[in-house]
């Protein structure tokens, strides 16, 4: 490899480096060709890629992404998984690929600018994938919502049916015919009391009649005495 190829894989390594949301350093020696490609294959639903490169250009990549703390890492045959996607998910591959190979060793790596050990990693490895954990946020979200979704169903059911009881009953449109007798009622009590009035008036009259006979009579007598 030439000076001009390898300015060119650092250039990669560098813009891999930027661009990933974590970088585990993994120690690969013992494994194979094949199996390469096999784990390079499982790292695609995570969105990440296994490099395989010489120390000195992950140094120079590391330095010119501005990621100094992963040159720590770099001791002896280090290969550096660039994570895209799912961190977990790709801690996991590589795990399981470890447990059955019984090769590659976790180094540590970075996660968001934040440096991991090894431990860190294995810790990230048992986690659940992105997938799961947003599955079990949303059914965790829409457990309390699903409640309360009921809930105002049930109010709003039990308002259409008070509305429908009161649009039967004629309040809704002004026919009810509990709010048209109610003014008859209170209007007998106005007759009594002005019947009342011409009882106490009426007692006069009978004396004025009577006067006036008394006078008729009194003018008969005057009368018959002239005669």
């Amino acid at each position: 490899m030439n000076r001009d190829q390898k300015a060119a894989v650092v250039d990669e390594i560098a813009d891999q480096i930027k661009g990933a949301d974590a970088i585990f350093a993994v120690d690969y020696r013992g494994i194979s060709v094949p199996q390469v490609a096999e784990l390079r294959a499982k790292l695609r639903d995570a969105d990440a890629s296994f490099r395989v490169v010489k120390n000195s250009l992950s140094e120079r990549a590391a330095d010119k992404a501005g990621a100094e703390q992963l040159k720590e890492m770099l001791q002896g045959p280090t290969a550096l998984m660039l994570v895209r996607g799912d961190a977990a998910l790709a801690a996991k591959a590589l795990s399981d690929t470890a447990r059955v190979l019984h090769i590659l060793e976790f180094k540590g790596g970075l996660l968001n600018g934040k440096v991991l050990s090894a431990e860190d990693v294995r810790s990230i490895a048992r986690l659940p994938s992105r997938e799961i954990l947003q599955a079990q946020l949303v059914a965790t979200i829409a457990a309390p919502l699903t409640g309360l979704v009921r809930g105002l169903n049930g109010l709003i059911g039990g308002l259409a049916i008070a509305l429908q009881q009161i649009a039967e009953q004629g309040l809704v449109t002004g026919t009810a015919p509990a709010a048209v007798e109610a003014e008859p009622e209170a209007a007998p009590a106005e007759p009594e009391v002005a019947a009342a009035e011409p009882e106490a008036v009426a007692d006069p009259e009978p004396a004025a009649a009577t006067s006036e006979n008394d006078t008729e009579q009194d003018a008969a007598s005057d009368a018959e005495s002239d005669a």
